[in-house]
């Protein structure tokens, strides 16, 4: 279920470019199909089962990958996947098929699903913590789908950093409470909970993660920011998804720890607040979706109360009040949606009329805020009898709550009312507003939801079967009696107060001008501003820190750093007096002929010291580079020798590419005493890390791991042990080395294109258009020519490709004083060779000297000489395949092959190998590792390419700019010579 939503997302901007907004339906199926089982489950979820898959992952991290379903997941999956089902279909009319990034908004929106049903059926703190933080990110996304706009954008990072603070948060009470009860298993930790102050410690950090989630204050700012969103994600997120993210997890850890003081305090006291300021807020909006964005953040606040109360009446309650807010507030949005399609407007000032001109979406507003105000027979009127029910028989302070969640009932009523008078009332001195009515598609949606919440009160009966499964995990209040979902209690206390709650927001309402007054006067605080400025505060610390501690050397940077290692580890070698242990037995060659590589490397390292040219000390580098090369080929390691030597040839080429922009001459001569400084600190860091290196030889107790490399090279299907420890033993690290790469090619052409890479698209293999006919000339004395009915150009006109003979096509462009025909008919034929010889050092990996990461390099080497040879224009020709393709490809080649050994095999990563019979060829051994092996030199040859791109022909660009500059400006000073002269 959630490997098909996931599917879904990345094949949605496929659909919807085939098939427009009308993909929508097809994707709608997949939530769809998910609500449907969901559903299929409910009786055994009645009979009190519980559904549980999981697999272990990495047990000594206590690592597992678990899914669970009991009754609050099987509601709140139902809540994602139903809801998610019916919005998806609103898309599918909401959107033009000429909206910008429709395609990506699809995907996303559909991951987004996917990440919250995994978070809500996940039975793992840390998974679940991966599924929250994906929520995070696919809601940034959503929420800044407009792009072009700033405020679009600033409100997408106002979400995101509020909800990962609180989850950073999260994260640390996460891993203290994993630790104290010895588990990550959500369901045994609930069945058998730690305690102690520890616990509470962690417990307020989960309650933090919560309250950011949901919005409460003090982190409510970012819900009013994010309705910039579309309204699909406002009904979706901020109505039926993510912010329940926070509310589930209050209920899920609220059965285990009822009586904690930290958990129960917390969400009484920020529920009851944020309940009041939301609604006191939503009475003062005038954007139909502000008004519904504080009214859920008020209701978030009365949910948290009810479901981190603790007692079984309030989580009766709250899990009523769950479904009940999805059904009404979901179809709200959906409702201002349809208004400001069909109006153009979303200010209630503006509106006027619309209940007889749009019926339809007056009687479906009318069903969900009556639930929403609490109103019979609704499933929201049913819960809220709940509520006030679960707070009347406490003591002090269950009446404190009480009183805070009627008045909180009463601003719902009074927003609830402003709502509907300003979206559909007649308002004087306000002309009716022109509508175009919407589809009976467009509106089914929403009206399926509030019809859902309209029968909830007559069916609260049958609910209350599903629902007591999980209030019945939550122990009854001291003197309590259990309490049922029921849409009649009987003349009580609740139901007096449901009417005062009517009648006092009726009063409310009427001197609805008078409260706006009131609300804008007492607006001593603005969230969104205090935000603003704090972060503007952070800002400016940060700058005025990196002002006084960068201040633009490398060489002090490294210094301090390795000033700092000295000192900090040679204190304890000292104080330790290291020496007087155990260590080996110091032998200083075990071959002459090593002397000759180590007398080179030390000798290029002490003359780059004294050159000037920056040249230079780079080819001394280079050479120190080689001599290391050498060592490790001396000593037996001829895999890791090779990787040596092809890195630093690439970063030879690299360092001679930027070295075009710099100065040749270093900026001044160093000085004597810097030299000295220099070699000291280079002395003692050598030294010292020499000395560890010797010494941590001798801290081995167990016998070398590397005794097993041998089989374990046998066990994977091969006979390279280096290369076999990469992409099997130690795969895991190659995978990260390889996301790093990924990275860095990120990171280089961010620095080096300040615009989007443009480049003309060439024909692979040297084929150029060229034009081979001649277009006609207009008949008589006409200045285009009339093509009539002519819908196809005929065959005389078509451009038709010619063969360009040169060696290096793109080698045209160069200028002559810039070329050598020695050197480009040369790196014609050398290119193929090197080509071939990479794919050589790819498939023989496994077996001999080479890899993946080795055939890359070399391969990006090829491309190297042909853009030496060549320039810009044949890099272009050549390498027509854009670079982030190739890393995409290989990484995502790479991860396809780790989760395949999971899917297919016992494990991620999983090797295998097996012999293939190529009849005439012989036979030949294949592995699964080499698929693996693939991925790397694919990214390895995009990350080259990439930087020859970036560091390259970018700056080939500058230069040809700049000359051009110079010429213009030299013309034009000599034409201003010429005019003085004449003159």
């Amino acid at each position: 279920m959630l490997i098909a939503h996931f599917i879904a997302a990345a094949i949605a901007p496929l659909l919807v470019r085939q098939w427009g907004r009308n993909a929508f339906f097809a994707l709608a199926v997949v939530p769809g199909a998910s609500t449907v089982w969901a559903l299929f489950q409910t009786p055994a979820v009645l009979r009190g089962g519980e559904l549980s898959a999981s697999v272990e992952w990495a047990p000594e991290f206590s690592l597992r990958l678990g899914l669970y379903m009991d009754t609050l997941g099987l509601v709140m999956t139902l809540i994602a996947a139903g809801v998610g089902t019916l919005i998806l279909v609103y898309c599918a009319r909401y959107f033009n098929d000429s909206e910008p990034g429709l395609g990506r908004f699809a995907g996303v929106f559909v991951a987004f699903a996917g990440a919250m049903l995994g978070l809500v059926l996940a039975d793992d703190l840390i998974q679940l913590f991966v599924y929250w933080e994906l929520t995070t990110v696919f809601s940034y996304l959503l929420i800044g789908h407009n792009t072009e706009l700033k405020e679009s954008r600033r409100s997408a990072m106002t979400a995101l950093t509020v909800t990962t603070f609180g989850g950073l948060a999260m994260l640390v009470g996460m891993i203290i409470l994993g630790e104290t009860a010895g588990t990550y298993v959500i369901s045994e930790l609930v069945a058998a909970p730690p305690s102690g102050t520890l616990v509470e410690v962690a417990l307020a950090l989960v309650m933090v993660g919560a309250m950011s989630k949901s919005a409460l204050f003090p982190f409510s700012l970012w819900l009013p920011a994010a309705m910039r969103a579309p309204t699909p994600v406002s009904g979706y997120l901020h109505a039926a998804a993510m912010v329940k993210a926070g509310v589930y997890l209050v209920a899920r850890l609220t059965p285990a720890f009822p009586d904690s003081a930290v958990w129960t305090w917390s969400a009484l006291f920020f529920g009851v607040l944020t309940m009041l300021l939301g609604g006191w807020k939503a009475l003062r909006q005038y954007d139909l979706k502000l008004v519904l964005a504080y009214g859920t953040i008020s209701q978030l606040g009365f949910l948290i109360v009810l479901l981190g109360a603790g007692t079984r009446a309030a989580a009766l309650a709250g899990v009523s009040m769950l479904i009940a807010h999805s059904l009404f507030k979901a179809p709200l949005f959906l409702v201002v949606g349809i208004i400001d399609h069909s109006t153009g407007t979303r200010d209630l000032r503006e509106l006027s009329g619309l209940r007889t001109s749009m019926p339809g979406t007056f009687w479906i507003s009318v069903l969900a805020l009556a639930s929403m105000a609490g109103l019979p027979p609704t499933l929201g009127f049913a819960a809220k009898e709940l509520a006030f029910g679960a707070f009347t028989e406490g003591g002090p302070f269950d009446t404190a709550v009480l009183v805070g969640i009627v008045t909180g009932s009463v601003l719902t009523v009074a927003y609830s009312l402003r709502f509907l008078w300003g979206a559909f009332a007649v308002k004087e001195d306000v002309p009716d507003t022109p509508v175009h009515a919407p589809g009976a598609l467009f509106l089914a949606p929403a009206a399926a939801m509030a019809a859902l919440g309209l029968l909830g009160g007559p069916l609260s009966h049958a609910l209350d079967v599903l629902l007591a499964r999980y209030a019945d995990t939550v122990p009854l209040a001291p003197g309590a009696y259990a309490t049922h979902l029921a849409l009649w209690h009987g003349f009580e206390l609740p139901l007096l107060l449901s009417a005062v709650c009517v009648a006092v927001g009726l009063v409310l309402f009427y001197f609805r001008h008078q409260v706006v007054w009131i609300g804008t006067r007492t607006s001593f605080v603005d969230p969104d501003r205090v935000y603003r400025r704090m972060l503007a505060a952070l800002e400016n610390l940060a700058l005025q820190v990196t002002g006084r501690t960068q201040r633009g050397s490398l060489p002090v940077y490294l210094g301090t750093v390795l000033v700092s290692l000295v000192v900090a580890a040679g204190w304890w070698m000292v104080s330790g007096r290291i020496w007087e242990g155990p260590h080996p037995e110091v032998r200083l060659w075990d071959t002459p002929v090593q002397v000759i590589p180590a007398v080179i490397v030390a000798g290029t390292a002490l003359l780059a010291l004294f050159v000037r040219r920056r040249l230079f000390a780079v080819i001394l580098v280079g050479t120190g580079g080689y001599g290391i090369a050498a060592l490790f080929y001396l000593m037996g390691a001829p895999d890791i020798a090779l990787t040596q030597f092809l890195v630093e040839t690439v970063s030879l080429v690299v360092f001679v590419l930027v070295l075009r922009r710099l100065p040749s001459l270093f900026s001044a001569p160093a000085l004597r005493g810097r030299r000295v400084w220099n070699m000291a600190i280079g002395a003692a860091t050598g030294i010292l890390v020499a000395t560890m290196t010797w010494f941590a030889l001798a801290a081995r107790q167990a016998p070398s791991v590397s005794e097993g490399y041998p089989a374990a090279a046998e066990e994977a299907g091969g006979y390279n042990i280096i290369s076999v420890l990469l992409v099997d033993v130690r795969a895991w690290d190659t995978m990260g080395e390889i996301s790093v790469l990924a990275a860095a090619a990120a990171g280089v052409a961010s620095l080096m294109f300040v615009r989007r890479r443009a480049q003309p698209r060439k024909a692979p293999g040297g084929v150029m258009a060229v034009s081979v006919t001649k277009s006609p000339e207009p008949a008589g004395d006409r200045s285009s020519i009339d093509l009539g009915e002519l819908r196809m150009a005929p065959d005389s006109m078509h451009i038709k490709p010619r063969w360009n003979n040169a060696w290096l096509p793109g080698a045209d462009a160069l200028p002559t004083e810039r070329r050598s025909v020695i050197f480009e008919v040369v790196s014609r034929f050398l290119f193929p060779v090197i080509m071939v010889i990479s794919v050589y050092l790819l498939l023989t990996g496994h077996t001999a000297v080479g890899g993946g990461f080795a055939g890359g390099i070399v391969a990006g080497l090829a491309f190297i000489v042909r853009y030496l040879a060549g320039g810009r224009f044949e890099l272009y020709a050549t390498a027509w395949v854009q670079p982030g393709a190739l890393i995409g490809a290989g990484l995502a080649l790479a991860t396809g092959t780790a989760l395949g050994g999971a899917i297919f095999g016992t494990d991620v990563l999983a090797g295998g190998d097996a012999y293939i019979d190529l009849w005439i060829l012989g036979e030949a051994h294949v592995t699964v590792s080499m698929i693996f092996d693939i991925g790397v030199y694919l990214l390895v040859i995009g990350l080259i390419l990439d930087i020859l791109r970036s560091l390259g022909a970018r700056i080939d660009e500058q230069i040809e700019r700049d000359a051009a500059h110079a010429e213009e400006d030299a013309r034009a000073d000599a034409l201003a010579r010429a005019e003085e002269v004449t003159s």
